[in-house]
């Protein structure tokens, strides 16, 4: 099994992926800690601040067996940066066709972000197996991705954007998600409060809610 293939099948087999803005490189080593205890360990850690960056070369230095990937990649060079220091998978908020072709190149997992027909073709034709659905609930939520889904019903999205705890179980209910991303599971003012005891049980119950769907 390919690099990609194998990042894919495990994300599949989580069902979910917490999002996380890291402030702060000090505490990427607790939330870590906390999103294992919940049996999460995964993390899509964005470009959006500078620490996040140094953050995940971090964390993928110390635990080069997780699920780590870098999201809010927006260029070629960013795209080419992480593949660099280890990401498993990297996500974009769009779909570029060069990060895409620089990430198959490499076997590395790349989730471009889709919200039209239209981008789901240029996605699929640049080499995408897996597309980030984005923003799932701004543009119309579970309704809206399931008339997405009727020409494409060999895609998998992973939705992204507004997914909350209370949204979870609808979103993987539908046959074409093969996970859901979000960060209702690491609020920034839990991680900036330290309160990781808190992450742990928001990341455990959205695994339960998996487990309840999926029968895993």
């Amino acid at each position: 099994m390919s690099r990609a293939a194998f990042a894919e099948e495990r994300l599949r087999r989580l069902g979910v992926l917490p999002v996380v803005e890291i402030h702060d490189t000090r505490y990427a080593d607790a939330l870590f800690a906390a999103l294992s205890d919940a049996g999460v360990a995964a993390a899509e850690v964005t470009l959006r601040m500078p620490a996040g960056a140094v953050a995940l070369e971090r964390l993928i230095g110390q635990h080069p067996d997780a699920l780590l990937g870098a999201g809010t990649v927006r260029s070629p060079e960013d795209a080419r940066q992480m593949i660099g220091i280890g990401a498993s998978f990297i996500v974009s908020p769009g779909t570029d066709e060069e990060v895409i072709g620089l990430c198959n190149e490499h076997d590395v997992l790349v989730l471009p972000g889709v919200c039209t027909p239209t981008e789901v073709l240029r996605a699929l034709h640049a080499g995408a197996r897996l597309l980030k659905f984005f923003p799932a609930e701004a543009v119309g939520g579970v309704d809206y991705l399931r008339a997405l889904a009727g020409p494409f019903p060999d895609v998998s999205f992973v939705p992204t954007g507004g997914i909350t705890e209370t949204n979870l179980e609808s979103y993987l209910r539908l046959p074409g998600v093969a996970a859901c991303a979000g960060s209702w599971m690491v609020p920034p003012e839990l991680l900036a409060a330290g309160r990781f005891d808190e992450v742990t049980g928001l990341a455990r119950r959205a695994r339960t809610i998996v487990e309840e769907v999926r029968g895993d």
